[in-house]
């Protein structure tokens, strides 16, 4: 028999519908009659050790619409990776509190804190439902067809280049995007959706899936410039030499690492400049100009894609409906279905948990440097509607009559 009190929270990096998700929580469990209080932890799993709870079962309808529509974590977040004796303590307050059903929105790590807490609730012989709901932008997360916040992110990169693209082709040169993506490449992937024309960049694209060598990026950069005269390039964070080694960490002598020991690439222009200072130095192109996106792509207001939207909330409704009519455990998993429609599968939590989803082969193409037509059917439909669009003038040449100098 379930327990009236339910819990959730959010893990890891913000995104711009995350807080659909905790919406779409709140308002389907309060259709269930054997709700009695949904709480929510401040901080993600730290706020439950910490037992800083906030009721949502006060909170009105109307105001979780609102923060619904808002970007980022609403309940704020926490970048803890929970070990064994971290998920113990959890399982204490949970049982303390008398939680019968636990929602966790994040991503890979959440998953795998969802996965160790579920088997320690069973070895305590606690009745206690563990739910993950997908969020990231990264798009990592295995047996999910896409993951929320993906989208919203996808629709800024692909808009930013476009953007970036015309500005590049009104005063030509090199510029270089570096955008989010440790080991997955799919949001720098989404720059190539800003295309319109067959001479529109980004010209290249440097994906984590695929070996980076300096000397070809540079061959690479040389040949689209002779050829258009100008190159727009979008490369992840996450590109590496063939040992597997951060090119980021490669082209500097000081190396910042996260709480983890990862090294630090979020947060840094580091690896644009760096790549930028190679081109002017080697190449010797004068107009070389770079950007790192970072943390603007995670929650950027007003570019959410409605499709976006949609799914986070659904998934939330749906991780309510599993927790108290299926009975199991799981990971709530957007499925696609036929051109483009959606349902929502649970997945074991073994299925997801520790595990990262990379680009498929499918989507790359063989030079390694651009996207296939597979992968923008696979992500035109989830930017959503209303893309803006953008036009050039025509060329009209007017004859020159100033005689030719002999």
């Amino acid at each position: 028999m379930h327990s009236g009190k339910i819990l959730v929270a959010q893990g890891g990096g913000p995104t711009a519908v995350i807080n659909q998700s905790l919406a779409g929580v709140v308002l389907e469990a309060r259709r269930f009659s054997g709700v009695e209080r949904v709480y929510g932890a401040r901080h993600g799993v730290r706020g439950i050790v910490n037992e800083d709870f906030v009721d949502l079962t006060q909170e009105t309808s109307h105001n979780l619409e609102l923060v619904a529509n808002t970007p980022s974590s609403a309940l704020g977040s926490t970048r803890d990776k929970p070990d064994l004796q971290y998920c113990q303590e959890i399982l204490e307050v949970l049982r303390l509190h008398q939680i019968g059903q636990f929602f966790y929105i994040g991503g890979n790590d959440s998953s795998d804190t969802l996965r160790i807490l579920s088997l320690e609730a069973a070895k305590a012989n606690h009745p206690l439902r563990c739910i993950h709901i997908p969020k990231t932008i990264d798009n990592d997360l295995v047996g999910h067809d896409h993951s929320p916040g993906f989208p919203s992110a996808a629709r800024f990169v692909a808009q930013a280049f476009a953007g970036a693209n015309l500005d590049n082709a009104s005063l030509p040169g090199v510029y270089v995007g570096v955008v989010m993506g440790r080991h997955a490449g799919f949001l720098t992937a989404a720059a190539a959706l800003g295309r319109k024309s067959a001479d529109d960049g980004p010209h290249l694209i440097y994906l984590p899936e695929r070996t980076f060598t300096t000397e070809q990026f540079l061959a690479d950069v040389k040949a689209v410039y002779d050829r258009l005269g100008r190159c727009v390039v979008a490369v992840s964070e996450g590109i590496h030499d063939a040992s597997g080694a951060a090119i980021a960490s490669l082209l500097t002598s000081t190396v910042e690492r996260d709480a983890h020991g990862n090294v630090q690439l979020s947060g840094t222009g580091a690896l644009a400049d760096l790549l930028c200072e190679e081109i002017k130095s080697k190449l010797k192109i004068k107009r070389v100009r770079g950007d790192t996106f970072g943390y603007l792509q995670r929650s950027f207001m007003g570019c959410v894609s409605d499709v976006d939207q949609r799914e986070a909330r659904e998934v939330g409704e749906k991780a309510v409906q599993y927790a108290m009519r299926a009975g199991r455990d799981g990971s709530v998993a957007i499925q696609r279905i036929g051109d483009y429609a959606t349902d929502y599968a649970l997945l074991e939590l073994d299925t997801v948990a520790g595990k990262t989803r990379v680009m498929e082969d499918a989507f790359i193409s063989a030079s390694g440097t651009d996207i296939t037509d597979a992968f923008r059917q696979y992500l035109r439909p989830l930017l959503g509607s209303g893309m803006p669009d953008w036009f050039r003038l025509r060329e009209n040449p007017v004859a020159k009559l100033r005689a030719a100098k002999g």
